[in-house]
């Protein structure tokens, strides 16, 4: 009879043992599965808590329009699109505080070091000619090769 209730016992502790080792790894999983987020979650994360005045958003338009005028017309050689590239160059690279909506003065109501963006764009530009031209030489170099 001890024998039996030994042998009891003993499978009683096993089966303990088994459903600890089992609960142990359910508790573990979780920590170890991907962590799924839905898009909308993940972009709460970097929209901004309090929306910016109505000023503020106006002036990072005007920056917003006056890089991207730069940056689209960048290639224009002649016509409507030389000229917003111009205009845009112009109020971009030109010191001064004297109106509201100069480069600089946008810039500092929004936070932002004017001379750090204008060395940006200065290094973009640099990179997008050279790419370009990069291009253009690979393309006049390499002869017309004739498949039969």
């Amino acid at each position: 009879m001890d024998l039996k209730k030994m042998k009891l016992k003993k499978i009683h502790i096993e089966e303990e043992q088994q459903e600890k080792s089992f609960g142990a790894e359910d508790r573990l999983s979780p920590l170890f599965q991907p962590d799924t987020l839905m898009s909308d979650e993940y972009f709460a994360n970097y929209r901004r808590r309090i929306p910016l005045e109505p000023e503020k958003a106006l002036l990072l338009a005007v920056l917003e329009d006056g890089v991207r005028s730069f940056q689209d017309n960048i290639f224009a050689e002649s016509g409507k699109k030389r000229a917003l590239l111009n205009e845009a160059r112009e109020w971009l690279f030109t010191d001064g505080f004297e109106h509201v909506f100069s480069f600089n003065s946008v810039c500092s109501s929004l936070g932002l070091d004017p001379g750090y963006i204008r060395r940006g764009l200065k290094a973009w530009e640099e990179h997008t000619r050279a790419a370009t031209r990069k291009k253009q030489r690979a393309s006049q170099a390499a002869p017309e090769r004739l498949v039969a």
